[in-house]
């Protein structure tokens, strides 16, 4: 087998290639670098099978030889990203999804599209199946992440009716591990930062708005079974252990052994009040179900993150 991973030197996707080289396959890279880092990378660098490409895949997209499947991976996916990048994130969610299912096209493979529960807003059911609809704010600071995500959705399935691409379609909820950037603005980086320097924990609104979080290896574990399927629909990714923020935040102070005051902030706009999948999909059509347990991967995670806040605090020593 021979993969193209799009947004491979980013977290979610460095850790897909690091799976797809030990499951035997060739794997190529393209990374436009926005967000993604070639350290996470590094330990592959020269070896044979392995090949990356810097370049932007809403521009254009070359891959010589034969590939089987396409992973497009690549996207910014943090509120902070969505703010330094709106353009970027709308033009990767449609110029670059179209892109890449035209090259899956031409070279004969499969496609799978990284969504995203984003794609259902602040949604009015919970948990969240993959038919509902959502409740999303096309006009709103996340609106340009949302929105991408659902256009790029309809596109891959105009391809799988239209042409007869063989698509599948995973929609994470919160994941999180080691290769997140410190500086990414997602709730299990901040926190874990805040906590590691001492510093209060910033919490935007109430804190009662709740999110499901996945270890990645969980996650990449559903989205290689989805691969292996013939399943063309959306299927939900994630966890069922739903917490609220501020529970969330306690618990990184307990798994930090950290001093950090839990201070509340405005809200957020447009901050989803509730975020859990539905996991009848991916339970009955793909067999799978998260094993990690938080505490765990959060152990996992915060062992990461030590060395690059100690780092940190030196510099600023």
């Amino acid at each position: 087998m021979r993969s193209v991973v799009t947004g491979g030197a980013g977290f979610l996707g460095s850790h897909l290639t690091d799976k797809l080289f030990a499951l035997g396959h060739e794997v190529v890279v393209i990374d436009n670098l926005i967000t993604g880092s070639t350290e996470n990378l590094a330990h592959l660098a020269g070896r044979p099978g392995f090949r990356f490409q810097q370049n932007d895949v809403s521009e254009h997209i070359s891959v010589d030889g034969p590939v089987d499947f396409v992973f497009h991976f690549a996207s910014p996916a943090s509120p902070d990203d969505f703010k330094r990048f709106p353009i970027q994130v709308l033009k990767v969610g449609a110029l670059g999804t179209h892109n890449c299912l035209g090259l899956a096209k031409a070279k004969s493979a499969k496609f799978m599209l990284a969504s995203t529960s984003e794609v259902y807003g602040d949604p009015l059911v919970s948990p969240q199946p993959e038919t509902y609809w959502g409740n999303v704010n096309p006009i709103g600071p996340r609106g340009v992440y949302d929105e991408a995500k659902r256009y790029a959705e309809s596109m891959t399935m105009a391809y799988h009716h239209f042409h007869g691409l063989d698509t599948r379609i995973v929609r994470f909820f919160n994941t999180y591990g080691p290769r997140m950037r410190l500086n990414d603005g997602r709730v299990v980086p901040n926190f874990i930062r805040q906590a590691l320097l001492g510093q209060e924990i910033t919490i935007y609104g109430d804190g009662l708005q709740t999110r499901s979080f996945g270890y990645y290896s969980d996650i990449l574990d559903g989205v290689i079974k989805l691969a292996a399927s013939d399943f063309h629909e959306p299927v939900n990714i994630g966890t069922l252990e739903e917490r609220t923020i501020l529970a969330f935040a306690q618990e990184i102070v307990k798994a930090t052994g950290s001093k950090s005051q839990i201070v509340h902030a405005a809200a957020a706009v447009d901050d989803p009040r509730q975020r859990r999948p539905d996991l009848t999909r991916a339970n009955s059509i793909l067999g799978w179900s998260p094993s990690t347990s938080l505490a765990d991967g959060l152990a996992q995670t915060i062992q990461y993150f030590v060395p690059k806040v100690a780092a940190i605090s030196k510099a600023q020593s």
